[in-house]
């Protein structure tokens, strides 16, 4: 496996989005949910590990790749995993791809799209997805 690749499987991805907001924090919500609808990791709940939530820190800890989408550069998702003890492995900031931040709450699903693409990459553009393990087996 090269370097570029993720050798994890999506319940080992564990995706923490920013839900600010914001258009850039609703938009980095909805790219998690469309990565976890599409078998690329799992999305989490931030909120529970800010909250130090047991359960759900433990339940974080068996992650292989931590996730964090990030709407803006303040990377509030990314500042609470820290602070609840976890490396993040792969960081995706939202306005960093050239979606400028506004607070009207639109969520276009091109500027989604974009963002679930860099997540990919991120992983390794080749993670595999569930659909995509099922059809070959």
């Amino acid at each position: 496996m090269s370097l570029n690749e993720c050798g994890c499987s999506p319940a080992e991805i564990l995706i923490f989005p920013c839900s600010g907001g914001s258009n850039v924090g609703q938009i980095a919500n909805a790219a998690a949910v469309k990565l976890t609808l599409d078998g690329v990791g799992k999305m989490f709940c931030l909120a529970g590990l800010g909250g130090h939530i047991e359960s759900m820190i433990a339940s974080a800890k068996a992650a292989r790749r931590v996730v964090a989408v990030d709407g803006c550069g303040v990377a509030c998702a990314r500042e609470t995993l820290q602070h609840a003890g976890f490396e993040v492995t792969d960081h995706v900031v939202v306005t960093e791809l050239g979606i400028q931040k506004q607070y009207d709450l639109t969520v276009p699903e091109a500027e989604v799209e974009k963002v679930a693409k860099r997540v990919r990459e991120s992983l390794g553009a080749i993670a595999p997805t569930v659909r995509a393990i099922a059809a070959m087996g």
